[in-house]
């Protein structure tokens, strides 16, 4: 019998290599390449020697139905998946350790086995008894959920196959492993392995998946890139563990748009739903101090009113300023920085400037430009922003302030917290009683703020 064929892979970015070497050629991180067998599960269930089957081809005028989809009766959870569960679908949620997976699932299966439906719950990290008594704690001691603790992929789909289930919940797909694959639970190829037979039996049988998946220090999920690909959603759920509340965002979803998040706030009996974030992430908000700005992000349909902070330190002569930045990019910040001394001639070259996104909220919207400049001006000038003012629009290069989406819904959420102005680009109409006022360049921002004529 031939000798089987030795291969290895890099254990964080997947790339193969059929010798070792201490530096991966692809990712260039050092002493990652780890031997594992060539043989995988696809070629150890299948003979390719043969010819295969005819298709069965499709045109796309072709009849087909909507998905059907499950809803597990958290509101802020199925508005992230753009609706509910889909039936045979896969899905990957990550966060970091201790975030609220586990919890945010349990919940999850239990509210959709009260509602009739079959749901397994495998756990590899935790015993049975940590499991139960978690669902104890949140109220679901008597949810009729199926519950095992075990990490053989074999054994999972043996039982399930008997079982039969709806909802099957893998916590989580690192510790899997197929005995199929010749190398340790959580390496590339076992995750690989282990995700592609479940998210196979998802398809065949008809039931929704999720997956949880570990993420790394950089907060990616850990494994191979290639798992994103595999499942037909990604939910990252984001959050600091300080903070009561917790962001769920799509990053990836073949049965819905990835631009709906969900807010949750962390309790004692868990995971509670946050109807309205924008006054969550507006608590204990002080006024008339110089520095602080509210701005209206737009999270697919939902405005969420944010408060942008910052702070800047004037240093002696030659000193080298630092530029901190948290929720927020920092190259954006350098860019806004460098036209408010380029086109607006404030010599903020000089001073430290601190840049934070209050509640661990992190911006995405480009609309956070004026928002972002309006907070740099009023702390470099020790001049605040009118505490019933949001502040929103994109900046140019040139210094023009340009238009953005959904002016009016921003508006509006704005209203209903007690906001009464609005600054941002030019051609905005009131809403909801707000006076705007439009500019253009964000020289007129700064002549506004500073007093200029």
């Amino acid at each position: 019998m031939a000798k089987a064929k030795r291969q290895y892979v890099c254990q964080n970015c997947g790339s193969v290599s059929y010798r070792w070497q201490g530096q991966c050629a692809d990712c260039n991180e050092w002493n990652t390449l780890v031997e594992e067998a060539s043989k995988t599960a696809f070629s150890a269930k299948h003979d390719l020697s043969k010819g295969g089957r005819t298709l069965a081809l499709e045109t796309l005028d072709a009849d087909s139905k909507m998905p059907e989809r499950m809803l597990c009766g958290i509101t802020e959870f199925d508005r992230a998946l753009g609706g509910g569960f889909v039936a045979g679908s896969a899905t990957l949620i990550g966060g970091d350790p201790g975030i609220g997976k586990s919890t945010l699932l349990l919940q999850a299966a239990g509210r959709l086995a009260k509602a009739g439906k079959s749901v397994v719950y495998i756990s590899g990290e935790e015993a049975a008894a940590q499991v139960r008594l978690r669902a104890q704690r949140l109220g679901l001691g008597q949810a009729p959920v199926a519950l095992a603790s075990a990490t053989s992929v074999r054994d999972i789909l043996a039982t399930l196959d008997g079982q039969g289930a709806d909802f099957v919940v893998i916590d989580s797909i690192q510790t899997m492993h197929s005995d199929l694959i010749d190398s340790a639970p959580g390496t590339v190829s076992q995750v690989r392995a282990s995700a592609q037979e479940l998210i196979r039996y998802a398809k065949d049988s008809d039931a929704a998946i999720v997956l949880v998946g570990h993420v790394t220090k950089d907060g990616t999920i850990a494994g191979p890139r290639v798992l994103e690909h595999m499942v037909d959603t990604v939910l990252a759920f984001e959050g600091e563990r300080s903070h009561q509340y917790r962001i769920l965002r799509a990053v990836k979803n073949r049965f819905g748009g990835t631009d709906e998040i969900g807010v949750f706030a962390m309790g004692e009996e868990g995971l509670g739903e946050v109807a309205n974030p924008s006054s969550l992430f507006l608590t204990d908000r002080s006024r008339d101090v110089p520095g602080s700005v509210v701005f209206p992000a737009l999270e697919g349909t939902r405005p969420v009113l944010v408060e942008v902070q910052a702070l800047t330190v004037r240093l002696a002569s030659g000193a080298t300023p630092r530029r901190a930045v948290v929720g927020w990019d920092s190259g954006r910040l350098a860019m806004v920085l460098a036209v408010l001394e380029a086109r607006c001639g404030l010599q903020m070259g000089a001073a430290e400037v601190y840049l934070n996104i209050a509640g661990g909220y992190r911006l995405t919207d480009p609309a956070a430009d004026l928002a972002v400049a309006a907070a740099l001006i009023s702390a470099f000038s020790e001049r605040p922003v009118p505490a019933d003012a949001i502040v929103f629009g994109e900046l140019s290069l040139s210094g023009e302030v340009r238009q953005v989406s959904h002016d009016g819904l921003r508006l509006r959420e704005a209203a209903k917290l007690g906001f009464s102005r609005g600054w941002g680009p030019t051609g905005m109409k009131g809403v909801g009683g707000i006076s705007v006022t439009g500019f253009a360049r964000l020289g007129e921002l700064v002549d506004l703020m500073l007093g200029r004529d």
